[in-house]
């Protein structure tokens, strides 16, 4: 499938805006979890490759969870055993806990990524935790992690809305990810897990973020698009200086621990998005949507990106 002569947008440069972003390609790691079928290592790495081929910089490969929890990414060691890494990119993994970093060492990573939550309840469900003890458990991992020499982004989840609690008192989320950053982390990823966040929210977060000395500059946007809030909140997010954003591509994913978490927001919206914006991120679209298209064939289901929906169809 070919997109020569696809229609993109015109570019309308908004100076309040930055003039470029770094995306976070989620799309391998978080993207393909949720699956109920476990997609073959050579997929895997195939998936990688052609999201390289297509200007993506930072790719999240994986994750070194225990496999009882999550089989999709069972195979972490084996697909970065056959991925041929490419000079100058990024392939970051999760490592939940000492024994994912040890893993991942040894696989030759040099950057992973913690996963802690803003709420109590998904604390207890995601990690058996409660939100005070998973400090306890990320320390040792994130205090190893930079002693090696490695870098370590730090997600939180839940944070404009949980299931089960409801609203997320924003002091509460920026202080989660405050107390990671502390630790050492250089990134942190701030995560709309159920897509429910809406603008003003996350500007509430961001400056919430702030009063606790976390800047724009350290901070990437995660966001979920449930109720089709994904963009606008992106573009909320962006107008306050941030200038790393999560997505995944064709719109892949999910949560395995939060039933209401449906898709991120997908690579291909958000560039359409930046191109129309005249904001600069490396990344080819119509190779994007071709890798998305032969992705969700892969999957036996078409993508739900509306860019790939308008761009295949159009």
């Amino acid at each position: 499938m070919s997109l020569a002569g696809a229609k993109l947008p015109a570019v309308v440069r908004d100076p309040d805006l930055p003039e470029r972003v770094e995306i976070y390609e989620v799309g391998p790691r978080d993207g393909l979890q949720n699956e109920s079928g476990v997609v073959p290592v050579a997929v895997k790495a195939e998936f990688l490759d052609r999201l390289a081929d297509a200007g993506l910089t930072t790719l999240e490969a994986t994750s070194f969870v225990h496999p009882k929890w999550v089989p999709q990414l069972a195979d972490a060691a084996e697909l970065l055993s056959v991925l041929h890494r490419r000079d100058g990119l990024d392939y970051p993994v999760l490592t939940p806990n000492e024994r994912g970093l040890d893993r991942a060492i040894e696989a030759g990573c040099d950057h992973v990524a913690v996963f802690a939550s803003a709420t109590e309840t998904f604390a207890k469900r995601n990690l058996n935790r409660t939100l005070d003890e998973q400090f306890a458990m990320f320390e040792p991992t994130v205090t190893r992690a930079v002693r090696e020499g490695l870098r370590v982004r730090a997600y939180v989840s839940m944070v404009f809305g949980d299931p089960w609690e409801g609203g997320v008192d924003p002091a509460q989320a920026a202080a989660v990810g405050a107390r990671l950053m502390e630790m050492g982390c250089d990134q942190l990823s701030l995560g709309d897990t159920i897509g429910v966040a809406t603008p003003a929210h996350v500007g509430a977060v961001l400056d919430a973020c702030a009063g606790r000395g976390v800047g724009v500059d350290r901070i990437a946007v995660h966001f979920h698009d449930t109720y089709g809030q994904a963009l606008s909140n992106t573009l909320a997010a962006l107008r306050r200086g941030v200038t790393t954003i999560d997505a995944s591509a064709g719109g892949l994913g999910g949560c395995p621990y939060a039933g209401s978490a449906t898709g991120n927001l997908a690579t291909e919206d958000l560039v359409w998005m930046l191109d129309g914006l005249g904001i600069a991120h490396g990344t080819d679209l119509r190779a994007l949507v071709d890798t998305s298209v032969w992705m969700a064939s892969q999957l036996g289901r078409p993508s739900p990106s509306r860019v790939v929906t308008a761009l295949v169809e159009g």
